[in-house]
């Protein structure tokens, strides 16, 4: 069991880093990455109904540690019972004009993944919405909601995490002006 949580550790890193890297000059540059996931489905399980806060905690540990690397933030989203919140340093939320809610996730309130980012960020708070530059949707938890318009699907190499898929997305400003614009 331990040296699969390595491999999801490992592999939640690679895929941040994998999405953070990529260089088009039409995306946006990744500061602020929302990441869902359903322990249950990376388990082999039905999302919700097989929670693992030690994967919730593997995830987690990889996706700060990439984060950290590349210098951006991550929010952590909740799952459905807390309305789909997100935990995210203080900072971030004081900085983005976001509003504070009153809520600490659990396993089956929250979700693993958002229990154990409250556990390892420095100051967490919990907020109702965002706008993300960037995504990774781990098992199908619906992230969409909280990235910046317009979301472009990147196809990550690494695309699986124990038994489910990895779906990845990065942002791009709206392009405006019909036929005659131009585009850099």
């Amino acid at each position: 069991m331990q040296m699969e949580l390595k491999n999801i550790e490992q592999t939640a890193y690679q895929a941040v880093l994998e999405l953070v890297r990529l260089d088009r000059p039409h995306l946006n540059p990744v500061e602020l990455l929302v990441v869902g996931c359903s322990s249950s489905e990376i388990a082999g399980g039905a999302i919700g109904h097989m929670s693992s806060p030690q994967i919730g905690e593997a995830v987690c540990a990889g996706v700060l540690r990439a984060c950290r690397e590349w210098g951006c933030q991550a929010a952590f989203q909740c799952c459905e019972h807390l309305n789909r919140a997100l935990v995210v340093e203080r900072q971030v939320a004081l900085a983005r004009g976001l509003e504070v809610v009153c809520v600490v996730p659990q396993p089956k309130a929250g979700g693993s993944l958002a229990t154990a980012a409250w556990r390892q960020l420095k100051e967490p708070v919990a907020v109702e919405a965002l706008k993300a530059d960037a995504g990774l949707d781990i098992g199908g938890t619906l992230i969409g909601m909280h990235l910046r318009p317009v979301a472009v699907p990147v196809r990550l190499e690494n695309h699986r995490i124990g038994q489910t898929a990895i779906l990845a997305a990065r942002t791009r400003p709206k392009l405006i002006g019909g036929e005659r614009a131009h585009y850099a």
